[in-house]
């Protein structure tokens, strides 16, 4: 057996992520993508306690 043929081979390292000065439109935007984001969770918390948005349709009985 030659090297390393058996078993997982290790990940690669990524390279450490360098830390970037934001100026003030970057905060701006971000600040707006963590109130739209907060404000779709809680769309979606609301839309889960309403129930089912869509009812029935053709019901069908049990009879032929």
């Amino acid at each position: 057996m030659s090297g390393r043929q058996g078993g997982k081979a290790k990940p690669l390292k990524a390279p450490k992520k360098e830390k970037k000065d934001l100026d003030e439109e970057d905060k701006a935007f971000m600040e707006k993508k963590k109130a739209e984001a907060a404000a779709r969770k809680e769309l979606a918390q609301k839309a889960a306690k309403g129930g089912p948005l869509v009812t029935g349709g053709i019901k069908k009985s049990g009879k032929k």
